[in-house]
């Protein structure tokens, strides 16, 4: 009796031990994800991605997939329509998708003229046809801020943002900030949405929601607001409802450094004696362009000796002002010019001893600093328009004020 009970116990722990290698050895296998783009299960196709080469057309590349001349021909005249067969361009990608037996018969071509479109030209049936299509853009909202460690641009490449807005936001704060003099430790704040393609490829930036600069131990705030809602304008304001548009920009060039100021003596680089200096240097590369720094009409160009290549813009009856040693004038005198217009290309022209702008400034006929002027500011909001932008305007600041620790 006790020899049976032995077995029984053995022939268990051999039953219990071969289940529990059979769980083991279970494998729970994940079905495959599906690559699908442009709308193609790319598993149904041979896919080849490339990119147009000089030389290339779309007959010369539909020709290599063992399509003749004449059906070359047909397939343009059938969806010239939709698609110029003309407008395709070097070095943009394309993809093939061919058949998936011993033909290997091209079956759909499909190119892409930018991040956001692409063209289907579909050949499955007799009859080809093409149709354009827009990816999904998606709009995500970021936040970023703390303080200037470099300039603008490589602050906003720190943060992985595109440098394109460094000079959207110039634009913005033209007429309220320097640039040129922030300084390391200068507080920001920037709130503003992205563009990303089919959720993932990042498109560069929307829009400006609403930011903030520390200039001069000020606080400078921007916000959007649409005036006029017919329209659709948008124009920036502070945060008491005051315009940032002023009548004059606060230099003629983007992203550039002062190089010598207005002074009633200052020894000349070029002639070596000492002489006033009524001007403003901005050193920057041959070619950067100068803009005017308010609208008015053009009232002199030419070149002297001294001055180079010059530009004089008269604004109005009070001011002008007056650009030197350009390489290239863009304009003509007595052209009408807005405010921002390139007018002109930097260059050293003229008594220089390198590439920059002297930006002269006249008020009532006489040269004065421009830099030391209370120039003519904007208006402001009222009525219902500020009551419109206060409500818009307050949570965004304080979002603006979280991130400066205002």
């Amino acid at each position: 009796m006790k020899k049976a009970f032995v077995i029984i116990i053995v022939l268990f722990s051999i039953f219990s031990c071969n289940k529990t290698d059979e769980k083991v050895e279970t494998k729970i296998t994940k079905p495959k994800t599906k690559k699908v783009e442009f709308g193609f299960n790319y598993a149904d196709f041979n896919v080849v991605n490339d990119t147009i080469s000089k030389g290339d057309s779309f007959g010369s590349i539909i020709q290599n997939q063992n399509i003749g001349n004449k059906q070359v021909f047909n397939i343009v005249e059938q969806v010239k329509d939709s698609f110029n067969v003309r407008t395709i361009r070097y070095n943009k990608p394309y993809t093939l998708l061919r058949a998936k037996n011993k033909t290997n018969k091209l079956q759909v071509f499909i190119y892409q003229p930018d991040a956001l479109s692409y063209y289907v030209i579909d050949l499955r049936d007799s009859i080809a046809k093409a149709y354009k299509k827009i990816k999904p853009v998606t709009l995500k909202r970021k936040i970023i801020g703390g303080v200037l460690k470099s300039s603008l641009s490589e602050t906003l490449g720190n943060e992985s943002v595109e440098t394109a807005l460094a000079s959207r936001i110039t634009k913005v704060f033209s007429w309220s900030i320097d640039f040129f003099k922030l300084k390391k430790g200068d507080r920001y704040g920037l709130i503003f949405t992205e563009r990303f393609i089919n959720g993932k490829t990042y498109d560069g930036v929307e829009d400006l929601e609403a930011a903030f600069f520390e200039y001069k131990g000020k606080i400078v705030y921007a916000f959007p607001f649409e005036k006029d809602t017919l329209s659709g304008k948008v124009e920036y304001y502070d945060d008491q409802g005051k315009t940032l548009k002023n009548f004059f920009l606060k230099t003629p060039i983007k992203f550039s450094r002062i190089t010598s100021r207005f002074t009633a003596n200052r020894f000349h680089p070029v002639q070596h004696t000492w002489k006033a200096h009524k001007g403003t240097d901005y050193a920057a590369p041959t070619g950067t362009p100068i803009s005017t720094t308010a609208a008015g009409v053009v009232e002199a160009t030419g070149y002297t000796a001294g001055n180079g290549n010059f530009v004089k813009v008269k604004h109005n009856g009070t001011y002008s002002t007056q650009y030197l040693h350009m390489s290239r004038i863009l304009v003509r005198r007595g052209q009408r010019v807005t405010q921002g217009q390139t007018i002109g290309l930097v260059g050293s022209t003229g008594l220089a001893t390198g590439p920059h702008v002297c930006y002269r400034f006249w008020k009532n006929g006489v040269q004065v600093d421009a830099l030391r002027l209370n120039l003519p500011t904007g208006e402001s909001l009222t009525g219902n328009d500020k009551n419109r932008f206060i409500k818009q305007m307050e949570p965004l600041k304080r979002e603006l004020d979280s991130i400066g620790n205002l």
